[in-house]
């Protein structure tokens, strides 16, 4: 096995400690895009939690929205972005270096 790296936690993404955050950015992250909707459903949150999410997440520059149709039938469609995809692994594999246990156990071996 080679060298493992450091852990720290450090390199948590601030912004996806917060679970619904993760929660939102990994749901949209499996997709090409998702409807708000959607989302809402999946993770089980009222429209205005959700936005508050979305807004903090397209701040960010981890996903972008798109507006289609009018009136009853407007949707809005969420993408990740690369910056976001590469935020998403980033955190991931720290949170993976901070509790996987073979890693741990190297670590404690050395």
């Amino acid at each position: 096995m080679g060298p493992v790296a450091p852990m720290s936690l450090d390199d948590l993404d601030p912004l996806l400690t917060q679970p619904k955050r993760l929660a939102c950015l990994g749901a949209v992250a499996a997709t090409s895009k998702v409807e708000f909707a959607a989302l809402r459903e999946l993770l089980g949150l009222s429209d205005s939690d959700l936005s508050k999410q979305v807004k903090a997440l397209s701040d960010a520059g981890y996903l972008m929205s798109k507006k289609t149709g009018k009136g009853a039938t407007r949707r809005t469609w969420l993408s990740i972005t690369k910056p976001g995809r590469a935020a998403l692994a980033a955190h991931t594999e720290a949170l993976r270096r901070l509790v996987d246990p073979a890693v741990l156990a190297t670590r404690l071996q050395a």
